[in-house]
């Protein structure tokens, strides 16, 4: 039975509930982001309504953004027109407000050890955005304190795992040592704590109302992929999927991969059968753990498969979440008007990847095997063929303009953060740069301090403090190389460095990397008197020492981060002769590294790129081109501001030629059948985009944020979706077209970057449907 707020949102979308047999849990689509947590929080108010005093388990992260913020305003404005109007709508009764304050809180999960005051601890979140925010009755709750924890003759936990290390196998071996003793009776006390925990849910009756999110391995709490689908509440291990996925939250993968958690079991969440379970997931980039989740017969490998045990169970989608859901996307092309040529590509490519075949090999009863082209043939009324020769064609078009020499261009290159351009289309500029008709600017739009780990700066520092002793380093104060007005001071330390490189000197590296941190630190605390510098030395080392991992930095510390991310940004243009006259960071306002952050704004974030656009005169700008996301996430707002930026840009010069070349990189890919310009990337541009890569972006060589998907540094990641993007190429114009080209570059392809190129009205209508899919807009 669906409820009256899923009946509405249900004929708002246009379709079915549930696409059977394929689909095996009933859906509910949204346009976008905002639009999911209405309807989450609508649908869970209309549940408090009917069940005064239930048992609730809600998520915590970015996801639930909006379910919070909408929550909130409906009962902080309950008896308001524009509520009410609201709630009519869905047929929720405006004279019963719900009793927040009756609710039995569960707490779905928590890292393990934790202290939970930390504002990186679940704890803490709970408190801040649930409790405080709508007021839950805190005695009713049951949370996951891991101060609260006994410990064996009440050691602290750092006194018990000293290097945060602990060992399950405790739990099944002889403890050898005094401190393994303490440590086996910890775990067992957690254990302990976890049987309680998962009584106290049962003794309740079950979870009447869990919502979750889903993760990149389909982990529904701590739950990750290869659960017993008869778990319960249980201190575990995580997998790389999971602990990359925190690790921004714990201050690095380096800690994560220490981090154990209690998180409550697939059994606990499925306990109650009439329980309402809702998993939300908003964006493209979840597109494919839906699909698995919901298309899957029951299977300990994806977790979300155990709701099909709920009758209540629901997924709860953007339109960009569900794109991959065979049945809705062949829906959304059965209510095409005319096939579009994106459409028609995108099916036959996939076509080719399912049955290992080229376009031009696709036979009738290979179409005929999938739904989606053989409504393909019906339409078209082409044979395979004819289908074929036409992307073919289309493919090798598209190719060919990503081989063809661009001269006379001004490129304004624009990245979001640091690393975005290079890992996106670097390439490509190793060829562009080769005509000197060409000019290049690079910026960097957003500081990126929250990608440099303390444990990194920390070594950085010891490294000034060193070279603060040494009287050849601390000489240049007399010469003034530090001095802020002395203009040059940047790039020299930049060649310092690239000699160094030269040279295979670590030494030397070092030397210029302390230099280039030392005349940040005179910039941020405006002080050049080198005693006063030595104790701000110390003072930092003391800072990272005592700070624990993933908390937010103090404002000045930000700053410094973001300096050091700057100065490698600076080192990447440089191996190509760019000095630093040539490299812009803008370090916009709405970047503070807040788990919920703001929107770009006018003043602050737009008109310091309008201001950019006027001084390089670019006739091409790249922009980092990403689908829906989890909501308004850097890149979006980075490509939002831009294209006001532009808008303005064009009503002022007048100028509206300027070409816009969108790229991704290692957050999300092109299908084929987006893209518009295919460059070939050979083993000697992987080369150099590895070599540039782990030589500059000190910070990230030890890959401490990293995709879920590469346990490792970017760059590699990024090869290897080249390569990925090549081989699909491959395989649709057949191995021969490569094999036997005339030109040596072609015949050099192991790898392809993917470029999608739009006039200025194409970007500006690309920017406005992003926004509707992104933002109640």
């Amino acid at each position: 039975m669906t409820s009256k707020v899923e009946q509405y949102y249900l004929s708002q979308s246009q379709k079915e509930l549930i696409y059977k047999p394929t689909e095996k849990i009933p859906i509910i689509q949204v346009t976008n982001f905002p639009e999911l947590g209405k309807l989450t929080a609508l649908r869970f108010i209309e549940w408090v309504q009917k069940n005064p005093g239930g048992v609730v388990s809600l998520p915590t992260g970015k996801t639930p953004e909006h379910f919070i913020k909408w929550v909130a305003f409906f009962l902080k404005n309950w008896d308001t027109n524009d509520v009410k109007q609201k709630l009519d709508l869905v047929e929720i009764d405006p004279k019963i407000k719900p009793d927040i304050f009756s609710l039995q809180f569960v707490q779905i999960d928590e890292f393990y050890p934790i202290d939970s005051h930390q504002h990186n601890s679940f704890y803490y979140y709970i408190q801040k955005y649930y409790f405080s925010n709508w007021g839950l009755d805190f005695n009713k709750a049951l949370l996951m304190n891991i101060n609260e924890i006994p410990t064996p003759n009440n050691l602290s936990l750092s006194e018990i795992f000293p290097d945060e290390n602990i060992d399950l196998s405790l739990r099944t071996r002889w403890a050898s040592t005094t401190q393994e003793r303490f440590q086996k009776q910890t775990i067992e006390l957690v254990d302990q704590f976890c049987t309680d925990y998962e009584k106290k849910i049962r003794d309740k009756g079950g979870i009447g109302f869990f919502l979750g999110g889903i993760g990149p391995d389909g982990h529904i709490g701590f739950n990750v992929m290869g659960s017993d689908h008869y778990s319960t509440t249980r201190l575990i291990q995580t997998n790389y999927e999971t602990q990359s996925a925190a690790a921004t939250d714990l201050g690095g993968i380096e800690v994560a991969k220490k981090r154990l958690v209690i998180t409550i079991g697939l059994d606990t969440i499925t306990y109650n059968p009439d329980s309402t379970a809702i998993i939300i997931a908003a964006g493209e980039a979840k597109g494919n753990i839906v699909r698995d989740s919901i298309q899957t017969e029951i299977s300990n490998k994806y977790p979300a498969t155990v709701l099909q045990r709920l009758p209540n169970a629901r997924f709860y989608l953007t339109n960009g979440a569900a794109f991959r859901l065979v049945e809705r996307r062949y829906h959304d092309v059965v209510d095409e008007k005319e096939l579009s040529d994106s459409s028609v590509e995108r099916a036959v490519v996939n076509l080719c990847l399912e049955r290992n075949k080229s376009l031009l090999d696709l036979s009738v009863d290979d179409y005929n095997s999938n739904k989606l082209t053989k409504l393909i043939l019906e339409r078209t009324k082409k044979s395979p063929l004819q289908i074929g020769k036409e992307i073919h064609k289309s493919i090798i078009d598209r190719f060919e303009i990503g081989m063809k020499p661009i001269s006379n261009q001004v490129i304004l290159h624009t990245g979001p953060h640091h690393d975005d351009i290079p890992l996106g289309y670097l390439p490509y500029i190793t060829h562009l740069v080769r005509d000197a008709s060409n000019q290049h600017h690079f910026v960097t739009m957003t500081s990126g301090f929250t990608a440099v780990t303390n444990s990194y700066m920390l070594g950085l520092l010891e490294d000034l403090k060193y070279y603060l002793g040494q009287s050849d380093f601390t000489s240049r104060f007399t010469q003034r190389y530090f001095d802020p007005e002395f203009k040059d001071g940047k790039d020299r330390d930049i060649h310092l460095y690239l000699d160094g490189l030269a040279e295979h000197s670590k030494t030397i590296r070092k030397e210029a990397v302390s230099r280039r941190l030392l005349r940040n630190m005179i910039e941020i605390y405006e002080e050049d008197n080198i005693t006063y510098l030595k104790d701000r030395v110390d003072e930092l080392i003391n800072y990272f020492k005592t700070q624990y991992p993933g908390k937010k930095d103090i404002p000045h510390v930000q700053k410094l981060k973001g300096m050091m991310r700057e100065w490698e940004e600076e080192l990447v243009w440089a191996f190509f002769g760019f000095n630093t006259s040539f490299v812009s960071h803008m370090r916009l306002g709405f970047y503070q590294g807040d788990i919920f952050t703001e929107n770009p704004e006018m003043d602050r974030d737009v008109i310091p790129i309008l201001n950019l656009l006027k001084k390089i005169k670019p006739t091409i700008v790249s922009v980092a081109l990403d689908p829906e996301g989890s909501g308004p996430d850097t890149h979006y707002k980075v490509l939002q501001a831009t294209a006001e930026a532009l808008k303005l840009y064009e009503a002022e010069t007048g100028i509206s030629d300027i070409k816009v070349w969108g790229y991704r990189n290692v957050w999300y890919r092109f299908h084929p059948a987006e893209a518009n310009v295919f460059i070939p990337v050979s083993l000697n541009s992987m080369a150099i985009m590895e070599n540039t890569f782990l030589n500059s972006y000190g910070s990230q060589r030890a890959a401490s944020f990293p995709s879920w998907e590469y346990d490792g540094p970017f760059s590699r990641l990024a090869q290897r979706i080249q390569v990925e993007q090549y081989q699909t190429i491959r395989l649709c114009l057949g191995k021969d077209y490569f094999l036997k080209h005339p030109y040596p570059r072609v015949q050099a392809a192991y790898g392809m970057v993917y470029l999608k190129e739009l006039t200025l009205q194409e970007f500006y209508a690309h920017s406005s449907e992003l926004r509707k899919a992104t933002e109640n807009y």
